[in-house]
């Protein structure tokens, strides 16, 4: 009896792997775990992020091919065009993450057979920190991932709604899991690391970029010197990340800690926070988000539709400093209690990667 051959798939659009935190990372990560014995599996990795001494030639199975690009920022058109043209020579499947690279699909489609899968992430083209000419590229690149590929993939139900209202099209809704952080007991050493870890504090982890809202964390958690606030996040990359972490240097109780890779330690600060903020505005269900709700950790959550929808309006929403700063100060022990139990009841339901995986196969089959 003949085997069957496995499909070649290849993921494009990514940091890499080994995952470090990141959403498509993460979703990444997350397939090669669950789907590696299903498909023969490439993924593309940014050979600026992980440096030679890094680089290994396959992870759980799935071959790793270096781009010599960021994977990230304006590099991440060439770097996902690139990966496409690669792909399209050597794969069956391409399961294309963002849409930096989707104005090749046409060519791809033209040329070859080959199935593409496009998850567009957020609105990309309507984030602040692109210019112009660059958001009016990634909303043409938009507009050929809806009209070419097999299927438009949406993580959220707002996004889905936009893409059904402005193309009438009707996307294929996966969401992101989130059950692969785990608590993690706090012991005496931690404390002499984090002196932060003998009490209440607040937490959060995200890229530092103005529209994940930190210049409003930061302002309102100054303004009182009774709860900590802990970020952790890639301070260093940006002005907008140096001038926060210079200006609120000052303050003991605000801590600005730079990006921790180790699953281990993050979940060390994270599991055990008093209270999650979440300042992310665009995207859509934030992998950030979903994981911190499956840690059964209180929720208070920039106020956008994303953000209600993923936590079912059951978190707590605010949309400045001083209304960030109202609710930390109103907020008690039975309260923050309930939206924990709510947070973990809603991931349990929506947010694992069993069913986020199978969704993806399901899909591509």
């Amino acid at each position: 009896m003949i085997s069957q051959e496995k499909p070649k798939l290849a993921i494009i659009g990514t940091v890499g792997l080994p995952a470090k935190y990141g959403g498509f990372e993460s979703l990444v990560e997350q397939l090669v775990i669950h789907l590696a014995d299903h498909y023969d599996m490439t993924v593309y990795c940014s050979g600026k992020f992980y440096l030679k001494n890094e680089r290994i030639p396959e992870w759980r199975g799935a071959k790793l091919k270096y781009i010599p690009l960021n994977a990230n920022g304006f590099q991440s058109i060439p770097y996902d065009m690139i990966s496409i043209v690669h792909a399209a020579f050597r794969s069956d499947i391409l399961l294309i993450l963002g849409v930096s690279g989707c104005i090749l699909l046409p060519f791809v489609k033209f040329f070859t057979r080959k199935r593409c899968f496009v998850n567009i992430d957020g609105i990309e083209w309507k984030r602040n920190k692109w210019k112009t000419i660059i958001k009016t590229f990634l909303r043409y690149s938009e507009i050929q991932a809806v009209e070419v590929s097999e299927v438009v993939v949406t993580d959220n139900e707002v996004i889905k709604k936009y893409l059904k209202a402005t193309y009438d099209y009707d996307s294929y809704l996966i969401e992101y899991g989130g059950d692969q952080a785990f608590p993690v007991e706090v012991k005496s050493n931690d404390v002499k690391q984090y002196d932060f870890l003998k009490g209440k504090y607040a937490f959060s982890v995200c890229r530092i970029e103005p529209e994940n809202h930190i210049h409003v964390l930061t302002d309102a958690m100054s303004r009182q010197n009774e709860l900590p606030l802990v970020i952790v996040g890639n301070w260093n990359n940006s002005e907008y990340g140096r001038q926060l972490r210079q200006q609120y240097s000052s303050f003991s109780h605000i801590h600005l800690l730079d990006p921790i890779y180790e699953k281990g330690a993050l979940n060390l600060l994270r599991s055990n926070c008093y209270l999650y903020l979440h300042g992310h505005s665009a995207g859509g269900t934030n992998p950030s988000l979903v994981e911190a709700m499956n840690l059964e950790l209180p929720i208070l959550a920039y106020d956008v539709g994303y953000n209600r929808e993923t936590t079912e309006d059951e978190a707590m929403y605010f949309s400045d400093a001083q209304g960030l700063l109202h609710i930390i100060n109103d907020m008690t022990d039975d309260r923050a209690c309930k939206i924990a139990k709510s947070m973990k009841a809603i991931a349990t339901r929506r947010y694992t990667w069993e069913v986020i995986a199978r969704k993806y196969d399901n899909m591509m089959r």
